[in-house]
C-alpha cells in the first residue's frame, strides 16, 4: 500500500522559478500538499536549463513532481484577481520574485496574511530584503562565493564550486522545515505567519565552522581538495590499480587499530609528528605520504580487507557513473510530458511505505481547470475551505 499523504488537503500556491522554492514545494507536494505552480508564459526557466530527461530538464524533473502548472500573467488585472482568489483559500503562498516585486504588485506577504490570518507566507531571496545587497542578483554560483564557501572548496590552486546547487538546496530545505514548523503552530493557535528566508543566510549558516574558526585562531582554513582541513589522516589515497579510497580517521583509537592492523605498524602512533591529531595536521605532508605508500602497494580488494580488520571507515570516490550503479542508490520513476524518467528516491523513509510521487506538469498543462475552479470563488471568503 502507497504511504499515506500527511499534508493531504493543503492548498499551496507557489510563484517560483528554478530550484530553491520548488525544491521546497517539490516536498510539500510529496506529503500530499496540492501545489499550484504559477509561471509565466515562457515557463519556469528551469524548464530550459537541459533537455536531458526526455527532452525536459534535469532540474525541472527533479523538482516539480506532483504539482500543476498554471499560466498567469499578474500584469493582467484578470489574473491578477484570479490570484487573489486563489490566495484567499491557500494555506501557504511561496514567491521568489525580485525583492519588492510582490508587494508592488499587490500581493505582499504582510497584506495577505492581515486579510487571510491563516495564510503562511514564504519570501524567498538572495540576500535578504533589506541592505546594501537586497538587489542583487543571487543565483547559486554567485551565492557560493559570496559566502566564503568557494573560498574552502577544491584545491590549494584556488577557489572551487560544490559540483550541486548546494546554496539552492540548502535555502530550499531551510524553506520547508520553516513552513512545517508555522503549519504546526497554525494547528495551535489558528494563525499563519510569515516566513523569510534566504540563499545567503542559509549558507552562511553551513560555513560556521569555518567561521568560528578563523575569528577564533585568525587563520582562515586551508583547501585542501579531498582532505580533512583539522584531521589527518583524512583523505583519499590511491591503491596500485588506481582506484582511490577515502578514509577518516576521528579518533586515538582508530589511528592506534589503523596503524596496527593496515599500515602493520603498531610503534607509529608513539612516534614523533604521529603523535596526535594535531601533530599530524601539522605533519600532513609526511603523515599522507606515509600511508600512501601503504595504498600503492595493494589492490583495491585487498586496501578494502584490510581497512575491514582495521575497522577504519573508508569509502570510494565514485564518479557519476559509479553513483548509476552504486548498491545503495534507491530510484523511483516519474512521469513526464516525455515519458518515464527514473531519478534518485526522496531521502525519507516512512514507515507506513514508500509514497507515491506525482507526474510532472507540462507547462500551463492545468491552467483552464483552475481558471474554472477559481473563477467564481468571493476573495473576501479568507479561509474558507483550508485545512487545519
Amino acid at each position: 500500500m502507497p504511504g499515506s499523504k500527511p499534508l493531504a488537503g493543503l492548498l499551496v500556491i507557489a510563484m517560483e522559478q528554478a530550484v530553491a522554492a520548488p525544491l521546497c514545494t517539490a516536498k510539500l507536494a510529496d506529503a500530499g500538499a496540492r501545489v499550484i505552480k504559477i509561471e509565466r508564459s515562457e515557463g519556469d526557466f528551469a524548464r530550459g536549463y537541459d533537455a536531458s530527461a526526455k527532452g525536459s530538464s534535469s532540474y525541472f524533473v527533479w523538482l516539480n513532481r506532483g504539482k500543476e502548472s498554471l499560466v498567469l500573467d499578474i500584469k493582467r488585472a484578470e489574473d491578477l484577481a484570479l490570484l487573489g482568489r486563489m490566495l484567499a483559500r491557500a494555506d501557504v503562498f511561496i514567491q521568489n520574485l525580485a525583492p519588492g516585486a510582490a508587494a508592488r504588485a499587490g500581493f505582499g506577504s504582510a497584506e495577505l496574511r492581515a486579510a487571510h490570518d491563516r495564510l503562511i507566507t514564504v519570501d524567498v531571496s538572495g540576500y535578504g530584503e533589506s541592505g546594501d545587497y537586497a538587489a542583487m542578483k543571487a543565483y547559486d554560483l554567485l551565492v557560493q562565493a559570496e559566502s566564503g564557501l568557494a573560498s574552502v572548496t577544491g584545491r590549494a590552486e584556488g577557489p572551487g564550486r560544490v559540483g550541486v546547487s548546494v546554496c539552492d538546496i540548502a535555502c530550499g530545505m531551510n524553506a520547508h522545515a520553516a513552513v512545517l514548523e508555522a503549519l504546526i503552530e497554525r494547528g495551535i493557535t489558528g494563525r499563519g505567519k510569515g516566513i523569510a528566508i534566504s540563499l545567503f543566510d542559509g549558507m552562511a549558516d553551513w560555513m560556521n565552522v569555518p567561521l568560528v574558526y578563523y575569528e577564533g585562531t585568525g587563520r582562515e582554513p586551508q583547501r585542501v581538495g579531498l582532505a580533512h582541513p583539522s584531521i589527518c589522516p583524512y583523505s583519499a589515497f590511491e591503491t596500485a590499480d588506481g582506484v582511490p579510497v577515502l578514509i577518516s580517521i576521528q579518533n586515538e583509537r582508530e589511528w592506534a587499530d589503523f596503524c596496527a592492523r593496515f599500515l602493520l605498524e603498531p610503534d607509529l602512533p608513539g612516534r614523533e609528528g604521529f603523535r596526535s591529531n594535531v601533530e599530524r595536521v601539522a605533519n600532513r605532508p609526511v603523515v599522507d605520504a606515509h600511508v600512501a605508500a601503504v595504498f600503492a602497494g595493494l589492490t583495491r580488494d585487498e586496501a578494502a580487507q584490510r581497512l575491514s580488520a582495521a575497522r577504519t571507515a573508508f569509502g570510494f570516490v565514485n564518479d557519476v557513473p559509479g553513483l548509476a550503479r552504486h548498491p545503495a542508490l534507491r530510484r523511483v520513476t516519474l512521469e513526464t510530458p516525455g515519458g518515464p524518467v527514473s531519478v534518485a528516491a526522496p531521502a525519507a523513509l516512512f514507515s507506513d511505505g514508500a509514497r507515491e510521487l506525482g507526474p510532472v506538469p507540462a507547462l500551463g498543462q492545468h491552467t483552464e481547470r483552475i481558471r474554472a475552479e477559481f473563477a467564481a470563488f468571493p476573495t473576501d471568503a479568507a479561509g474558507a475551505g483550508r485545512a487545519s
